[in-house]
């Protein structure tokens, strides 16, 4: 994940320029939705007044980014539109990075495409060799039974 230039934006958050998920795959800043809101849990008046909690928001279907074809891998494997949130951390900020590391990973793995697995059989000496061990394995075993009145 590699983050471009931070500049302050018209509500006095810190708001990114580019977040770079792959050299062919970089997401405009002004696509992500951000709000902010109080986190639960322990940390007193803290926790009660600071607006810590980081969400993120991106609508992959209004999105410029990467090709049609991405994008269309992106809706099919992770949906129309991605949200995290983070309340993980006491300050706002590493909420946010924390927020867009996740919503990287998540973009990743939605734009991986499995490979498909070439078949493959055995060669003809493999299949001699089992049908040896087997034959061998047969004998050995014959060899185990007790005679017959017949020998």
């Amino acid at each position: 994940m590699e983050v471009s230039l931070a500049f302050p934006s018209h509500n006095g958050c810190m708001a990114i320029s580019q977040l770079k998920i792959r050299d062919d795959f970089v997401i405009d800043g002004r696509e992500l939705e951000w709000r902010f809101s109080t986190s639960s849990g322990p940390g007193g008046q803290h926790a009660n007044r600071a607006q810590t909690r980081a969400e993120v928001s991106w609508d992959i279907t209004a999105s410029k980014a990467g090709t049609t074809e991405q994008r269309t891998r992106l809706i099919d494997s992770v949906g129309e539109r991605i949200t995290i949130r983070v309340d993980e951390h006491r300050s706002q900020k590493r909420n946010r990075d924390e927020a867009l590391h996740r919503l990287s990973a998540k973009v990743r793995e939605g734009l991986h495409v499995q490979r498909s697995r070439k078949g493959t059989r055995p060669s003809r000496s493999a299949k001699r060799k089992r049908t040896d061990a087997k034959t061998q394995r047969g004998r050995l075993k014959q060899q185990r039974q007790r005679p017959s009145l017949d020998d």
